[in-house]
């Protein structure tokens, strides 16, 4: 358990650190990896990638009931749990703080709708912690 709240942690204080230095430098666009992935700051207000137009104290007990939801079901141990929580947790941080998520990271050549989409570390997080729990999981 202290493993998961320590990782959660170290996800929630770099999400933060990505932030300010992204603001500082004045949201700076950026290609990365050959141009496979790109740095373009957006600032997401809505959630789902925007297409839900919820406001933050909207979204904060739908976020917080869906993470104690998937961490009953999946388990508080791992370091699937940790990214989970500390990815949800950050995305929730700004939202009541800032009004809005900053998106920053695209991936252009990425197959399909997941192109179109701009992502962020804690959003990265989320997908893989809950990946990592499903495998977990599945393995039992």
């Amino acid at each position: 358990m202290i493993g998961t709240v320590c990782i959660a942690a170290a996800v929630l204080g770099l999400c933060a650190r990505v932030r300010r230095s992204l603001e500082r430098n004045r949201l700076f666009r950026r290609d990365l990896a050959g141009g496979r992935v790109r740095i373009a700051p957006r600032y997401n207000q809505g959630a789902g990638f925007g297409a839900l137009p919820l406001s933050a104290r909207q979204m904060a007990p739908l976020s917080l009931a869906a993470l104690w939801a998937l961490l009953c079901r999946w388990g508080f141990r791992g370091v699937g749990a940790g990214l989970l929580l500390g990815g949800g947790l950050s995305n929730l941080w700004e939202r009541l703080r800032h009004g809005r998520v900053l998106d920053y990271l695209r991936v252009p050549k990425a197959p399909g709708m997941l192109k179109r989409y701009t992502y962020n570390l804690a959003d990265l997080a989320i997908f893989l912690g809950a990946a990592l729990l499903v495998l977990r999981r599945r393995r039992r």
